[in-house]
């Protein structure tokens, strides 16, 4: 009985490492992906988080057609929506770039990549992220 204890104690210390190994992991993901990289960075500048910065997106895109469908999407959210052919990407010949004032906070930026990401791979294509000027959109009321 002495040995099957030690044994249950052991597989209980085993697993309890592993929860806790994989949530160290999982909170560095977190703290290191793009978004949040890109918005300490801003912030790391002197950027103010209350005002709204001129954020430009990117997408690479398979066909006109693509383009199209992403554009009008994005369109009747209010964002400026620019696109060109590129022909010397032959997967994704079409480069959408569209832009919008928006106030940077981690989770809508977050969210957006999320969207962004899945909206481009509807249309065939894949989201290319963001960026942002070091300095906010100043607007006097």
């Amino acid at each position: 009985m002495g040995w099957i204890l030690i044994i249950l104690i052991a597989a209980g210390v085993a697993v309890l490492a592993r929860i806790f190994a994989s949530l160290r992991k999982l909170r560095n993901a977190e703290t290191n992906d793009w978004d949040t990289k890109m918005i300490k960075h801003l912030r790391a500048q002197g950027g103010d988080p209350f005002q709204p910065y001129q954020v430009d997106f990117f997408f690479a895109l398979p066909s006109e057609a693509a383009c199209a469908q992403v554009q009008r999407a994005l369109e009747a959210e209010g964002f400026n929506v620019d696109a060109k052919a590129v022909p010397e990407t032959a997967d994704h010949p079409f480069s959408l770039h569209a832009s919008k004032a928006l106030r940077l906070s981690i989770p809508d930026m977050r969210e957006l990549t999320q969207r962004f990401s899945e909206l481009a791979g509807s249309a065939g294509g894949r989201y290319d992220g963001w960026a942002a000027a070091d300095n906010p959109q100043r607007f006097s009321v």
